[in-house]
């Protein structure tokens, strides 16, 4: 029996094995497909390629295939664009066409296959979920309104750092306090509420179920599995975890944020906070209420804003610091600029950022070297596209390597360097909103990050007053701070959490 077993196993392998060849032929013969490295039936180029496919691999494989290359990974078609023509055909030409969203197996679960914002396929629920979050997070309104918020926020992180002697001997790292003022920044928009510390025990747990999410998310472990569906079985394991992981952070946001507003609404009306703006989650219930969006999508886009705005927004902090601490020349040019501008010891406001030149031009630097979202998040054509003369198979999963276009040295001047000032000289007039389609860390055309319109000020609020406060430093023994890489799916992060320095500054 065991025999026959393996037989008919065999068989069925070589049969499988014989169809995919033919079918990859006619494929071939029918389509003109881009370039890209040798692929087998079945697996594709993973074997040569493997699970890791990150903006390094991808300019590599670009100087070998070309600016426009297609993968073929398993099951999956992946085209990679590595210049502005072509980049722009994708995002604004042919926009709608490649308007939706890739995911892979473990993104189908965090999101409930598209029902949210960031991975939903483009159409009339894209649409609806943009503009129904657009409303309360994303507009210069919503940033006039929190400004004093974010404001208060940056001043609580100084206090505390001032308040911790180790801050400016053995050094903190400084990113779990970061972490705090990030969350509260988001979720006085989301749900009006401020976390009281880093040990308020529903932070505690909010920020441990996200970092559960993120580890999961941001493995390329599963890669294979999402790649060769016949090696799916081997993450039974993994995917059961990642939907008990989903299953207790939907929950949680439901019980914890959700009802509590409900509760308000039911007892009180909907109320207007702070002065004139109801809160994210009451806009989000009204949508619910008129049959805009179901209960699900509600939570789903809670859950886009713990990952897209919170996680990201701390990773280009982690970037910038560093990159201000390994260049002390720079981080001084910085801190004389704003004691120039703004005089020594006035606390740098939202207005102030405006004023600032050298503090815009290093926000953008970071953004340009360290793209926190370096191949931007994957786009897809729902049906058989066109680029340039070649044909792109239906649901091919699209990346814009950003991150290059943004480091090419063909278009930037000694790009390896973090010089702020090539936003003041010979880039000036480029802008973070993507108005050149070699700098577009935030993306650009219908899929663009809304987010910029929040991130660019609480950086510069927060950085201004940091660099006014304290000189940066690595700690005692050590140069600089390690900025090795640690790339994700969709995501450049630091490999450690720095520890760092600073030395408070005195006013007097």
């Amino acid at each position: 029996m065991d025999l026959l077993l393996l037989r008919k196993t065999l068989i069925g392998l070589f049969a499988a094995l014989a169809s995919a060849v033919i079918i990859s032929k006619l494929r071939r013969k029918r389509l003109n497909l881009p370039p890209g490295p040798f692929s087998l039936p079945l697996v594709g180029s993973w074997l040569q390629i493997g699970n890791n496919l990150d903006q390094h691999d991808f300019k590599n494989y670009a100087k070998k295939f070309g600016d426009l290359f297609l993968l073929r990974m398993g099951t999956r078609s992946i085209a990679v664009i590595s210049s502005k023509d072509v980049a722009k055909e994708v995002l604004l030409t042919q926009g709608k066409e490649f308007g939706s969203r890739s995911r892979n197996i473990v993104f189908d679960i965090f999101t409930g296959k598209g029902q949210d914002l960031v991975f939903s396929e483009y159409g009339e629920h894209w649409r609806k979920m943009r503009r129904i979050v657009t409303v309360p997070f994303f507009t210069n309104k919503v940033v006039q309104h929190y400004r004093a918020n974010w404001e208060a926020e940056a001043a609580a992180l100084v206090d505390d750092v001032r308040n911790n002697p180790a801050a400016a001997t053995e050094g903190i790292v400084l990113r779990h306090r970061l972490e705090l003022m990030v969350y509260n920044n988001v979720y006085k928009i989301m749900c009006d509420k401020r976390f009281q510390g880093m040990d308020d025990p529903l932070f505690v747990k909010l920020k441990s179920i996200n970092g559960e999410r993120s580890r999961l998310g941001q493995s390329l472990e599963y890669n294979f599995g999402d790649f060769v569906p016949f090696f799916r079985p081997f993450l039974r394991r993994y995917l059961k975890i990642c939907r008990e992981v989903t299953r207790r952070r939907l929950n949680f946001y439901k019980n914890s944020f959700i009802e509590e507003r409900k509760e308000i609404a039911s007892t009180r009306g909907t109320e207007i906070n702070n002065n004139g703006l109801k809160c994210g989650i009451d806009h989000f219930l009204e949508a619910q209420q008129k049959g805009e969006i179901n209960e699900d999508h509600v939570l789903y886009i809670v859950e886009n804003m713990n990952v897209a705005a919170i996680e990201t927004t701390i990773w280009a902090f982690e970037w910038t610091i560093a990159e201000l601490i390994n260049n002390p020349k720079i981080q001084t040019k910085l801190r004389t600029e704003l004691d120039t501008i703004l005089g020594p010891g006035h606390q740098i406001t939202e207005p102030d950022t405006y004023k600032l030149p050298y503090l815009h031009a290093v926000i953008k630097e970071s953004l340009r070297l360290r793209m926190v979202v370096p191949c931007l998040v994957p786009h897809m054509n729902v049906h058989q596209a066109k680029l340039r003369d070649y044909d792109i198979p239906p649901e091919c999963r699209i990346y814009i390597n950003a991150w290059w276009l943004a480091n090419d040295p063909a278009h930037w001047k000694k790009p390896e360097e973090f010089r702020p000032e090539r936003f003041l000289e010979e880039e000036a007039n480029i802008e973070a909103n993507g108005n050149d389609m070699k700098y577009i860390p935030f993306g650009v055309g219908r899929r663009s990050c809304p987010g910029i319109s929040i991130a660019l000020p609480v950086l510069g609020i927060t950085l201004g007053r940091l660099v006014q406060n304290f000189e940066l430093l690595p700690p005692p023994g050590q140069e600089k701070i390690d900025t090795m890489e640690n790339n994700g799916q969709f995501a450049m992060r630091m490999r450690y959490h720095a520890n760092i320095v600073l030395k408070p500054r005195s006013f007097d």
